[in-house]
Order: C-alpha cells, then structure tokens, then sequence
C-alpha cells in the first residue's frame, strides 16, 4: 500500500507546532535527544546572539567549573601583568629573586586584592599601583557576586529530572499494537499532576513536494495523579492513529520524528516542570516490550523502582 494512502485516515494535521510545513527546509531532526530545539541561529553577531546567563545555568556542571576557575585565573594574570608592568618596587613586601619569581608574587597579591582577603604582608604604594589595585577591588567584589549569582541560579533553578528510555517501540497492546515510550523519574523529587503530549512529525510528498505533517498521537492515558514509578505512554495503533498500517519496513524508509513534551508539578517549587525529547524512526523498535521495573523489597515494606531498567526491552513477534 502507498504511503499516502497510509496517511488517509481520520487523524487530522496539526498546524501549530512551530516547526513549519517546508520539508526541503530542514535539516535532520526537530528536536535533540536532549529536548532542544535543533536549531542554529545566523545573521546576528556572536555576543549578541548568546544569552549568557540562560548559558551559564545550562550548561553541564564540569563546563561551568572550569569557565568560572579560568576566569578567575585569568583576571588575576591580567592584573599581575599589570602590577608588574607598573613595577614590582611598588608593591611593598615583595621579596624576590628572579623576574619569575617577582610575577608570581604579583599574581599572589592580585589574589589577595581581588578576594579582599589581605594578608598585608604586600601593600601598594604610589598612586598608579593603589589606582589599580581600587580597580581590581570593586572588579573582584562585582565577579564574585556574579558568580555567587550564577551558583545559586544552577542550585535552586527546577528541573524536571525525567529519563526517558532510549528508544520507543512497538508492543503488543491488547488485540492489535502500540507504540510506547517509557520514561520515570530519578531523584528524590515529588512530580504531581504530570501530563504528556506527543506530535508525530512526518517529511512527506505532498502536490509533488515535500511538506511536513504533523498530528497529535492520542494517548491510553494523557495525565497521571502523581509520578513515582516508571510511566509507559501508550498510543494504541488503530484506525485513528497516523501511524496505523505503518509495518517495520516503514519504520525503516519513511523520514520521521516522534517528538515527547511531559509537564509536571514540582511540589517542592511549587512550580511547573517541562522535559521534551524525541524519536526518530530508526530509534523505535519494532517488535518489543519493555521488562519490569519496580518490585517490592524483601521484607515487603517498600517499592523498589530500578532506574538500570529503564531501556531494557525483549523482543517478540507479532
């Protein structure tokens, strides 16, 4: 059967994603792994089009640890150059032997100047070292309130710590199929009044070119209570779904994504949480169920859910 007879069923597009219809416009998926946007932005300037602020609270914590510790590094060099162009006869305290050593107690006191720390065993003297040495003061005290900013910012920003299996499939669900995609939370976090929503995006032929389709993939269960165990999102294969006939070699041939947007309630911020991610076709596994992934304790006190589960799957055959 023809792909586009495939699609003509009683599943309407949907037109308010924000992706846009001009297939031959894109290039590779709509959404990351991750749940970003897959999107490069051109025709501003670099500085101009970074926020650096929503940078700093997103990147990985290794980036932003050396980022803030070479910055550090680096002002300090840059004032101790500076004090030891000015030269080091006026900086009083400073013993040393060789020009190598004069910098690095140059770069020491710059240390001590910009952390307000003074241990007063060197001290400017003369105008232009004092003048320099005022300057780093008020830079010091302005970067480490900045940084201090950015630490609580990283600390208190919430998050929704979700993991969503690695790939979706497609399981045997009741008398016919669905796809599924697993996902749970990993932290001692309470998510309340979680929902999910997934859009199905296809790159298609339409009028002899190529077009994006998208529809929303009804769900078994779109909204849950509380989110304290593992959540399987069920969309059931029937004669409403987009992808109904679709068989495994679809999965293989056709270019699509299907794009994972969950909103929760974290309690503890009294706010909502959002995590999205995505799954192209060559990501879904035709023909497989997930394991089990909580269990009781021994002693029968407790649910233990196992988070190492999460992407484990077996195979079956329809």
């Amino acid at each position: 059967m023809a792909f586009k007879n495939k699609l003509h069923i009683q599943a309407k597009s949907k037109d308010d994603t924000g992706f846009g219809s001009n297939a031959n416009s894109y290039g590779g998926r709509f959404i990351t792994k991750s749940g970003n946007a897959n999107i490069r932005k051109t025709g501003v300037g670099f500085l101009e089009g970074i926020s650096w602020y929503h940078t700093m609270l997103a990147i990985p914590r290794w980036k932003f640890l050396f980022i803030i510790i070479l910055f550090y590094f680096i002002v300090n060099s840059v004032f101790a150059t500076i004090y030891f162009f000015i030269g080091v006869e006026n900086l009083n305290g400073i013993v040393a032997n060789n020009k190598i050593e004069e910098f690095g107690q140059a770069f020491f006191f710059s240390v001590q100047t910009s952390t307000t720390v003074g241990y007063g065993h060197i001290s400017p003297s003369g105008f232009l070292a004092s003048f320099v040495a005022s300057i780093e003061a008020l830079f010091g005290l302005l970067s480490f309130a900045i940084a201090t900013g950015l630490f609580y910012g990283r600390f208190s920003k919430p998050k929704a710590h979700i993991k969503f299996s690695e790939n979706a499939i497609i399981a045997p669900y009741q008398d016919g199929k669905a796809l599924m995609i697993r996902l749970c939370p990993f932290k001692n976090t309470t998510l309340t009044d979680a929902e999910a929503i997934i859009t199905l995006g296809l790159h298609i032929e339409e009028n002899g070119k190529k077009v994006n389709k998208f529809y929303k993939l009804d769900l078994e269960l779109e909204k849950i209570n509380a989110l304290t165990l593992s959540w399987t999102l069920v969309h059931p294969l029937n004669e409403k779904s987009p992808l109904y006939q679709f068989t495994k070699d679809d999965f293989n041939t056709i270019e699509g994504e299907i794009i994972v947007y969950i909103k929760a309630f974290d309690d503890m911020f009294s706010t909502s949480v959002v995590k999205r991610t995505s799954y192209v076709f060559n990501e879904v596994i035709y023909g497989a169920k997930f394991k089990h992934m909580f269990s009781r304790n021994s002693d029968d006190t407790k649910t233990i859910l196992h988070v190492d589960l999460l992407n484990d799957f077996e195979k079956v055959i329809f």
